[in-house]
């Protein structure tokens, strides 16, 4: 079950004695059992919490009180060790699981009702007939429909441990009533290598969303597939994608170097040096490959960018990474809450770590990092991209940099053409992706009769679409503008375009369409046509 056009945050994670300490200090102390622990000074926040319970003028429920101190105390360390409550430990860590429990769709709420986006393959509601479009008006004999309906409570009623039944009451378009539905909940799987297709003849393309459980058995299938096309050369996009598992990535890496190669190593204060090098088994040592990736490809995704520009293996095109070279650790308390904290850090080949600067405790300023790259210009020039870290070397002698992120061999600006402060609003508040919806409820017969991606193309450009859009959005209260339009209408229509085939079709060929006009993949494709995927030896001057 997963709400539509959602991400999932993600984070590696690996173990530390003081957090069982402490875990278990919490467990015993408020389950009633008080654990023995010498009375020193440096137990003043046990100390602190003691005292607050005998002595507080007022009652406190200390179990609540420390879910909210143990976040704050995490944040003085780094940016990433954090705590997870029980109730959220599942939904942190489906996607990397590979699969979830319940009934298998991705859900909208339109109009006060729950509609149905897309009915996943493989999943419970594809085995028992639920379609995309379908109302869900009852669950489990109660009306849920109205103003009050919201994503996490249909979140909570429809997923459910496996085996469980969910009774829908449907409302499906020319059926008169309700029809019943009892789905019993079951593994849905989550697919992180969410497009597969050929560019051109002989060019394949995967694109990874994330990095899971799954994720390096779903890559293999997305070779083979490619392979039995005939492709030559592939195209490997990250962007977006924010990381997971390190072991998928390195799995990955593993397909295309030589060898005994250094993949990564990770070392930390408690954690002594770790190398991942390759078993020389990879069948793709040879092929011309290219790496996508932009500010939001983060952590895993640089491990496996890293180890490819490093190791001279592939052309990495795009923009700078985030930045992300820590290493967390799940311990998990008795109450199933889990604390992921920060035990090593990551070093690519060269012996550089891609962990961008930080202080404890000012997270504001490292989330706000994105944004100052923006107003630094770094998303739209090389020039303004500036190297905090030393300089290392990849294996031919090529300059790469420490201490920030994955710099791209070939960079491409962010593209600003057409977007204006009337896009900004019609993308934001939703607008595009709820008139894509609506648009694909009324017309599921004519493009379900679409055989491939070009006759569904054909059938858009007839329906003059942004004008649609533009009176949609009027009326839902997004005041038109008539140059901004203009500006901003190939964007519009782009993006238009791109969420209905989502809606409609698969990913696929929603990527295959965004990917025409993009310049970082059409960048790619130039340079594995000319043959200049592989990095060479910089020359002596």
């Amino acid at each position: 079950m997963s709400q539509h056009k959602s991400f999932v945050p993600l984070y590696i994670s690996i173990g530390v004695v003081a957090g069982i300490l402490l875990g278990s200090f919490f467990a015993n102390h408020f389950s009633g059992n008080r654990l023995s622990i010498i009375n020193n000074s440096s137990n003043k926040v046990m100390d602190l919490f003691h005292l607050v319970d005998d002595q507080y003028v007022d009652s406190v429920k200390i179990p609540d009180l420390v879910e909210r101190a143990l976040p704050q105390i995490l944040k003085e360390l780094d940016p990433h060790s954090t705590y997870i409550s029980a109730d959220e430990v599942e939904a942190s860590m489906q996607e990397l699981k590979g699969s979830f429990s319940g009934i298998g769709v991705q859900f909208t709420l339109y109009h006060d009702t729950i509609r149905v986006v897309k009915v996943i393959k493989g999943g419970p509601s594809e085995r028992v007939g639920l379609m995309p479009g379908d109302r869900i008006v009852t669950i489990n004999g109660e009306t849920y429909v109205g103003d009050t309906i919201t994503n996490d409570g249909t979140m909570k009623r429809l997923k459910g441990p496996g085996g469980t039944l969910a009774r829908l009451g449907v409302k499906r378009a020319g059926k008169k009533g309700l029809i019943a539905f009892n789905i019993t909940r079951g593994d849905v799987p989550v697919r992180t290598v969410d497009a597969v297709y050929m560019i051109t003849p002989t060019i394949g393309y995967i694109r990874i969303s994330s990095f899971g459980d799954t994720t390096y058995a779903e890559f293999l299938a997305a070779l083979a597939s490619l392979q039995s096309q005939g492709f030559e050369n592939l195209v490997l996009d990250l962007r977006g994608n924010p990381g997971g598992y390190m072991e998928s990535a390195t799995q990955i890496a593993n397909e295309f170097l030589p060898k005994n190669a250094l993949i990564v190593y990770t070392q930390g204060r408690k954690s002594q040096r770790r190398e991942y090098r390759t078993d020389g088994r990879g069948i793709y040592q040879s092929l011309p490959l290219v790496v996508l990736v932009d500010e939001t490809s983060a952590s895993a995704s640089e491990i496996l960018a890293g180890a490819m520009q490093d190791n001279d293996r592939a052309t990495i095109v795009g923009r700078r990474s985030f930045g992300k070279g820590l290493v967390q650790v799940p311990i998990e308390f008795p109450d199933g809450s889990m604390l992921r904290l920060t035990t090593a850090r990551y070093y690519t080949p060269s012996g550089r770590c891609v962990q961008k600067p930080y202080k404890p405790g000012r997270d504001e300023a490292y989330e706000a990092d994105l944004l100052l790259r923006a107003e630094h210009g770094e998303y739209y020039s090389a020039d303004s991209v500036h190297h905090v870290g030393e300089e290392f070397h990849t294996r031919l002698g090529r300059t790469v940099y420490g201490g920030g992120g994955i710099d791209p061999d070939y960079f491409i600006p962010r593209d600003t053409t057409g977007i204006t402060s009337y896009f900004k609003d019609a993308y934001f508040n939703g607008y595009i992706f709820q008139y894509a919806y609506d648009f694909v409820d009324r017309n599921r017969a004519k493009l379900g009769a679409c055989n491939n991606l070009a006759e569904v193309l054909r059938l858009l450009s007839r329906q003059k679409l942004v004008d649609r859009f533009v009176a949609y959005a009027a009326s839902a209260g997004l005041k038109p503008r008539n140059l901004m339009i203009q500006r901003s209408r190939k964007l519009l229509q782009t993006y238009l375009y791109t969420a209905i085939l989502s809606d409609a079709r698969d990913e696929n060929e929603a990527a295959e369409y965004a990917n025409r006009e993009d310049p970082a993949t059409r960048k790619a494709v130039d340079l594995l046509q000319k043959g200049e995927a592989f990095p060479t030896k910089p020359s002596r001057k």
